[in-house]
């Protein structure tokens, strides 16, 4: 009787530690764009980001003022890396580049204009 509950009870833990190791995390940015070749208003473009990790998985939603939101996937590679990209409006890409980590999470969207900046995490 005794080993049934010690079995049951290291089974709980095992599956108790992985669901709770598969608790999202929500980080969050926003801020104005900068100037890259061939565009002069970015830095009127406010940009609002928001990445959920859970475990290995992130996906996250972009949406500048007055425009439709965006959305990317990626897997984090070592010490959190991202690369990844994005379609946005009229056929147009945008690089997604990155480091999701608790010590110095980060994020920029590289295309028609730049977004930059750390991304901190929601409570």
């Amino acid at each position: 009787m005794i080993r049934i509950l010690a079995t049951g009870v290291i089974a709980a833990l095992v599956v108790g530690g992985t669901a709770l190791a598969q608790t999202p995390v929500v980080y969050t940015w926003t801020g104005y764009g900068v100037n890259v070749t061939g565009s002069s208003k970015c830095p009127t473009y406010k940009m609002n980001i928001e990445v959920t990790v859970t475990g290995k998985e992130g996906k996250g939603i972009f949406q500048q003022e007055s425009r439709d939101q965006r959305h990317f996937e990626t897997t984090l590679g070592k010490e959190g890396k991202i690369k990844t990209a994005a379609m946005v409006g009229g056929g147009g890409m945008m690089d997604v580049i990155g480091e999701i980590n608790d010590s110095d999470p980060k994020i920029m969207l590289n295309g028609y204009c730049k977004f930059e900046g750390k991304l901190t995490k929601k409570q």
